[in-house]
């Protein structure tokens, strides 16, 4: 017997029982983009590694550890399926001047790619959602982005999302902070972690993002970024929350919070919850106003968040949130070799008229075919037997309320269910 070949562990299948969450979820954030202004772009799954290298951070997890890269055998090039989309869409606005015609209000929705030791909630291939303004400076849109989140959780009826909110300062203010977090962990060498003791020189505030309980109560009294803030990192940040409070937006303020991608800077939010075990984080992002000027654009001040739909979809599931079942309006049921004859017809006229329609195919009786109408979850059953078909007429048989089975002509049959449609 052949060996049966199965999914690479991490990379999942969506089935069909799934699959209907997944639509309901992706027409809500077309509506809700569509809402705000934005508009849909779309970029390739491979990108060169320097990209992911530049913008992400060389010393990051990401960089280090997780990203899939490979070398293209036909020019020797160092490839890298995407890890995150924010690198992408910035690469393809400078590459395409989408700048050149003012700020951008873009989205994009795809697969991303990590080498994770995969759990609930992290998967090597999952999917995002990244939204993405370019070219605006102001606190307004920072403001923007988050008012829009709120609003998407309420129209997916999910509960228990918290936000968190910090602010990096601008680079002289990072520059003050991390030689005054350097000196402070140096004293405390012996009690940091490998990775900790690592990243000391290269990248020290990510040593504030560990997750090791040992690390904790170090990291609790190191010194807080707040201390070095500029002014105008201060102002924009104020002018941030006061924005929020007007819109009703609860926050907390969380000082330990850096993101794990190098190119933030400015205010940094996540959005998070208690439902989902370790990885409660289902939505972030923040300022990342050098990142055009880092992989070649001219300098342009920038934000954007990205949220991981599987994270969102098992929130869906596990609250009071209902998802409609795709279900077709019409069950067509035929039998007879003149029915078997025009039922294909049959089922392209009212499919012209708007109307959705599963033929039934690979035999069977009536009342067979009826049981299988019925499980369809259609508001109709259009039956068509031999009578029927050489009459120019079809039985409609309502399936989901106690009515009569009418027999009628195939445009009665339309302003039937079209009628009903309209109820």
């Amino acid at each position: 017997m052949t060996e049966k070949i199965n999914a690479i562990r991490g990379m999942n299948d969506i089935l069909p029982d799934e699959a209907g969450l997944w639509e309901h979820f992706e027409d809500a954030v077309r509506d809700w983009l569509h809402a705000y202004g934005y508009r849909a772009i779309r970029t390739p799954i491979l990108e060169r590694t320097e990209l992911f290298v530049r913008s992400i951070g060389a010393v990051t997890d990401i960089v280090e550890k997780e990203m899939y890269t490979f070398v293209d055998e036909l020019n020797g090039e160092s490839l890298t399926l995407r890890p995150e989309g924010t690198a992408s869409c910035v690469r393809a606005a400078i590459e395409h001047n989408l700048l050149y015609a003012g700020p951008q209000r873009l989205w994009y929705w795809g697969p991303m790619f990590r080498h994770e030791r995969p759990q609930k909630g992290r998967y090597r291939q999952f999917h995002q959602v990244g939204v993405e303004a370019l070219g605006y400076a102001g606190p307004d849109i920072d403001a923007e982005h988050i008012v829009m989140c709120a609003r998407l959780w309420r129209n997916l009826g999910v509960e228990g999302i918290a936000l968190e909110l910090n602010t990096l300062g601008g680079a002289e203010a990072r520059t003050r902070y991390r030689a005054r977090l350097v000196k402070y962990l140096e004293r405390h060498h012996d009690a940091l972690d490998a990775d900790s003791k690592r990243r000391l020189h290269s990248n020290p505030l990510r040593v504030l993002d560990s997750k090791n309980p040992d690390m904790q109560g170090l990291i609790e009294g190191a010194p807080k970024l707040a201390d070095d803030l500029d002014e105008d990192s201060l102002r924009h940040f104020e002018d941030l929350q006061g924005k929020l409070r007007a819109a009703g937006v609860a926050f907390e303020l969380n000082p330990r919070l850096v993101r794990g991608l190098d190119y933030y800077n400015g205010a940094v939010y996540e959005w998070v919850t208690g439902r989902l075990g370790a990885q409660g984080t289902v939505c972030a992002g923040g300022r990342y106003d050098g990142l055009i000027a880092q992989i070649g654009g001219k300098p342009a001040p920038a934000c954007g968040f990205a949220m991981g739909v599987e994270r969102l979809l098992d929130l869906m599931k596990g609250g009071t949130a209902s998802v409609p079942r795709r279900v077709p309006d019409v069950y067509l049921v035929h039998q007879g070799e003149a029915a078997d004859r025009v039922a294909g017809t049959v089922a392209e006229h009212l499919r012209d008229r708007e109307i959705s329609v599963l033929l039934h195919c690979g035999g069977g009786s009536f009342k067979s075919q009826l049981k299988r109408a019925d499980a369809s979850g259609a508001r109709f059953a259009v039956i068509v037997g031999d009578d029927e078909a050489q009459a120019g007429e079809v039985s409609v048989k309502p399936l989901r309320e106690l009515a009569k089975q009418a027999r009628v002509s195939l445009e009665e049959a339309v302003d039937l269910i079209k009628k009903d449609e309209m109820r």
